[in-house]
């Protein structure tokens, strides 16, 4: 399902759950700017399985189209340090697909704006972003911490929100930078990792904006019960039907389609788009393609498609082999 796009900002999907992997990267491109946000994959790790070799599958295709539109963007921009949101310099490719040669493709003169790492930030994160900038800062172009900063590029103008709670209100998950990208009268905001948003103060700070496309992340689903309550996750998709009853367009990704019963659970947001004749769809749908949801299909894979002898040879590697040594494809 395409839909109507607009006329200085340009939005592409570039890796996200429904294309079968974690991430919420996108490309934007404006007539001064050519952005790349979130340039960072993943894939998580479920039913004490190792991924599927579709999943290796995707997350490689996705690396190398993160890697083709970082070659010709000018600024990268990260919300935050977890290992879907940027590209991390140490190898690992049993989660990440990650590596020293995969980093400096990404970030190789490129101007980064980022979270910054003395405020705001939990331990894990403050470390990560502290070696990004050890390692990759030295082919960046310029690394620039990103709080509560705008940029301008021409006509186009970047602005970061102060840090947002990751989900839930004083969550050990930490912040996230919201970034809105406006051009002439045209506005898009990308919010990543605010899980709906569950908070009112993050929904109210995305209506604000008043943008005519974002690109949410949704509640977690599939972590009920279990990390967050089921009070949040109500929360977060009556605030997330807000955002799609309110704004043209909602692309809704991320945490919320890592269940296989999120449609269901979000049916709200649908119909308040639909009935506000407002679109919301996932970023494959977007884009004009099938959903390729694959982590909560893990087992079921395993089953339809079982892999050939040379995955099999290859999970039973120690978990160190297993990080320097790609899953033949």
């Amino acid at each position: 399902m395409l839909v109507e796009r607009l006329k200085n900002i340009k939005v592409i999907p570039i890796a996200d759950e429904s294309f079968g992997v974690r991430s919420m990267c996108t490309y934007i491109e404006t007539p001064d700017v050519k952005i790349l946000i979130d340039p960072g994959v993943s894939l998580g790790q479920r039913f004490a399985l190792l991924p599927h070799m579709r999943e290796y599958k995707a997350i490689k295709e996705c690396r190398e189209r993160i890697s083709d539109f970082a070659e010709k963007s000018e600024v990268l921009t990260i919300s935050h340090y977890h290992l879907d949101h940027y590209t991390p310099t140490f190898t690992d490719f049993t989660w990440n697909w990650s590596g020293i040669d995969v980093a400096r493709e990404v970030y190789q003169d490129k101007i980064v704006l980022a979270k910054a790492i003395r405020s705001d930030i939990n331990v894990g994160q403050r470390r990560r972003g502290w070696m990004l900038q050890k390692t990759a800062g030295s082919f960046m172009k310029r690394f620039g911490e990103a709080d509560g900063k705008s940029f301008s590029f021409g006509d186009t103008r970047l602005s970061f929100s102060k840090p947002v709670f990751h989900g839930e209100e004083s969550t050990p998950l930490g912040w996230v930078l919201i970034l809105s990208v406006e051009c002439e009268d045209e506005k898009v905001v990308h919010a990543s990792d605010v899980q709906g948003p569950v908070l009112d103060s993050t929904r109210e700070m995305i209506l604000s904006e008043k943008p005519q496309i974002v690109c949410v992340g949704g509640p977690p689903l599939y972590l009920a019960d279990f990390r967050v309550s089921r009070q949040s996750l109500k929360e977060g998709i009556e605030n997330l039907s807000r955002l799609a009853g309110t704004i043209p367009v909602t692309v809704i990704e991320h945490h919320l389609l890592r269940d296989r019963g999120w449609r269901e659970f979000s049916k709200s947001a649908f119909d308040a788009a639909e009935k506000a004749k407002h679109v919301a769809l996932t970023a494959a749908e977007f884009l004009g393609e099938p959903n390729n949801f694959l982590e909560y299909r893990r087992r079921e894979l395993y089953i339809e498609d079982p892999p050939d002898e040379g995955f099999i040879k290859w999970t039973k590697l120690s978990r160190e082999k297993q990080r320097y040594e790609p899953p033949p494809l």
